[in-house]
């Protein structure tokens, strides 16, 4: 019996724009397709899918039964959000095969201490937030970790090579591409002193003086 978390739905009739009208009833419109097959519109409740959200990585297996049919494995491939409530408007999920290895995006999370970060004040700059790896669905790592203490001076870097990947995981990415850096912190250069303007009323040169009392004589 599959332990997987289980995400209910049904097919969808209702296309184009007028799937808004979905929305504002707590439906999310959704399309769900594999390898070599069509793809199928369905619709699933949102407030189900957003509890699915938090509580489960992006990578995570689901089993997704439309129309109170026979679950299938799914993994979400691409969400759509709205711009400013930052909700899902529509999704894709993508049909796997257990026995066919996919490769994915996964989050890199950075752990423990670095000293240039906590003793010397530097900046941790995520360069890359996320790196491409190849698994078997029931494989796929929902975040990797990055041991930040070997970050010890300015200018240090892991790269993408330095990751801990589990056994059944393969890096697809770059092994040299950069994943976090050190930056020195900033100096700021003290602002340069503008020349004071001549005050009105002051003395005049000698010169000028001179000239000034020639004239009134």
């Amino acid at each position: 019996m599959s332990t997987r978390p289980e995400l209910v739905a049904q097919r969808r009739v209702i296309l184009g724009k007028k799937v808004a009208d979905l929305r504002r009833v707590g439906i999310l419109p959704a399309v769900v397709y594999g390898r070599g097959g069509d793809s199928e519109s369905i619709q699933v409740d949102a407030r189900a899918f957003d509890d699915l959200r938090r509580h489960h990585g992006r990578n995570t297996l689901l089993d997704l039964k439309i129309d109170g049919g026979k679950a299938r494995p799914v993994v979400v491939h691409q969400i759509a959000e709205h711009p400013v409530k930052r909700r899902a408007v529509h999704v894709d999920f993508y049909l796997v095969t257990m026995t066919e290895e996919m490769t994915v995006d996964v989050r890199v999370v950075a752990i423990g201490e670095s000293f240039a970060v906590e003793k010397l004040g530097a900046t941790l700059l995520h360069q890359l937030d996320s790196v491409k790896v190849r698994a078997l669905p029931a494989d796929l790592p929902q975040t990797l970790e990055a041991d930040i203490s070997p970050l010890a001076g300015y200018d240090d870097v892991i790269h993408a090579g330095d990751l801990l990947l589990p056994a059944a995981v393969t890096l697809v990415t770059d092994p040299s591409d950069i994943v976090l850096r050190v930056q020195p912190p900033r100096v700021e250069e003290a602002p340069i002193a503008a020349e004071a303007p001549a005050e009105e009323g002051a003395e005049a040169a000698p010169e000028e003086a001179g000239e000034s009392q020639a004239e009134e004589a």
